[in-house]
């Protein structure tokens, strides 16, 4: 991960310390004053360095990496901060006085702006990271349709998605086990878990084994793969990355989890049933695992059938999802709405059509869970969340 960005954040380090000691530092303050300012950036070029000797895609041990990233929050990034506006500042200061022919010092108000807007970046550092992320919510959506069999209406589904266990660690479990009590009190009939169990190692899910066989309901829980969980993010050898896969596999069943690799099931009330389809990792090919296969995952189910389907990725619900089946309900995560959100805007509505909550396109819909952990232990606007969907009949 660090590898894909070293040479970046080190030319950062160098150009934002070196502008502060240029334009402030290098006639007026000491030597020692000098490298104290230095020291920081040094400390973390070095961090840089060593990170980057990881062959995987993060440290085995990730709170190297969660410290790491909460260090480029707290020093770099707020240096990079006052420093384009200090040189924006600096620059109209100096246009400034030339159109209008002033004399005497110049004011830069650039100073001022950059450094409100650090004290604000480590607002949401703090904030993020030690409130944010214990935060969780409980969101209740309905989903109507005139397809629906009468004897699934108030339906209740549980959705939640992206728990990256490993994240929590051991110490952490608490938080895990109020999720999973929270899941249970909304008494779903069902419970449907789109992704994302571990970071990038099935041991990582081991010590939460007995806290995640908790979860039941009447029809059962059912998962489906995310892109975390197919062992891709370390670098090991086909026969390695194939075990750690089967492992995760296990470690669901073993848990009583009905884990569907493009495949379905039947939900029955009575004489009226839905289908139940969860299809696997359906991403972009390129960063994401594209292993989608909807034929497969929707064999021998009729036109007629009231289709729920479960897809890690929401890209393929306009891909794949929409054109070539006839699944009315969609449930989804992965973008997490990138772990921060202001006012209701989130960057990953940059990247997505469908980044966290309900979409429509008709009478069907997908609904986006923006997840209940994350790889990294931060969310700033973006609260984890379970998602309670009822299903009503038009």
């Amino acid at each position: 991960m660090i590898a894909r960005i070293f040479i970046f954040v080190l030319m950062l380090i160098v150009l934002t310390d070196g502008y502060v000691h240029l334009r402030y530092l290098r006639h007026r303050a000491s030597t020692k004053v000098i490298l104290l300012w230095w020291l920081p950036g040094v400390l973390m070029a070095f961090y840089t360095v060593f990170l980057t000797l990881h062959k995987d895609f993060a440290p085995t041990d990730g709170r190297l990496l969660d410290v790491y990233l909460f260090l480029l929050g707290l020093i770099v990034a707020p240096k990079l901060v006052f420093v384009i506006f200090s040189a924006a500042g600096w620059g109209v200061s100096c246009l400034v006085h030339r159109l209008l022919h002033r004399s005497g010092p110049r004011r830069n108000y650039g100073n001022v702006v950059g450094l409100v807007l650090v004290l604000l970046m480590w607002y949401v550092l703090f904030y993020g990271t030690f409130v944010g992320f214990d935060k969780l919510t409980v969101r209740h959506v309905e989903y109507a349709s005139k397809d629906l069999p009468a004897a699934f209406d108030g339906y209740r589904i549980v959705h939640f998605s992206d728990a990256h266990v490993g994240t929590y660690g051991v110490d952490g479990q608490s938080l895990l086990r109020r999720d999973i009590d929270s899941i249970m009190a909304q008494r779903p009939d069902m419970i449907v878990f789109t992704g994302d169990l571990q970071n990038m190692r099935p041991d990582e899910v081991t010590p939460h084994e007995a806290l995640l066989a908790s979860l039941h309901a009447p029809d059962g829980v059912f998962s489906v793969l995310g892109n975390h969980d197919y062992a891709d993010y370390i670098k090991a050898d086909e026969a390695t990355k194939a075990a750690n896969c089967r492992a995760m596999i296990d470690i669901q069943r073993r848990i009583g989890w009905t884990l569907l690799l493009n495949e379905n099931r039947t939900v029955c009330r009575g004489a009226d049933s839905i289908v139940v389809a969860g299809m696997e990792n359906d991403g972009d090919g390129r960063k994401f695992p594209q292993k989608g296969d909807i034929g497969k995952t929707l064999e021998n189910v009729g036109d007629s059938a009231f289709v729920i389907m479960l897809e890690h990725d929401p890209s393929s619900w306009r891909r794949k999802i929409l054109p070539q089946s006839t699944a009315r309900l969609t449930l989804s995560g992965h973008t997490h709405a990138m772990q921060f959100a202001l006012w209701g805007w989130s960057p990953a509505s940059l990247v997505y059509s469908e980044w966290g909550g309900m979409f429509t396109e008709g009478d069907r819909a997908i609904n986006v869970s923006t997840g209940l952990g994350g790889f990294i232990p931060f969310r700033f606007g973006v609260p984890g969340e379970i998602v309670v969907i009822t299903l009503k009949k038009k």
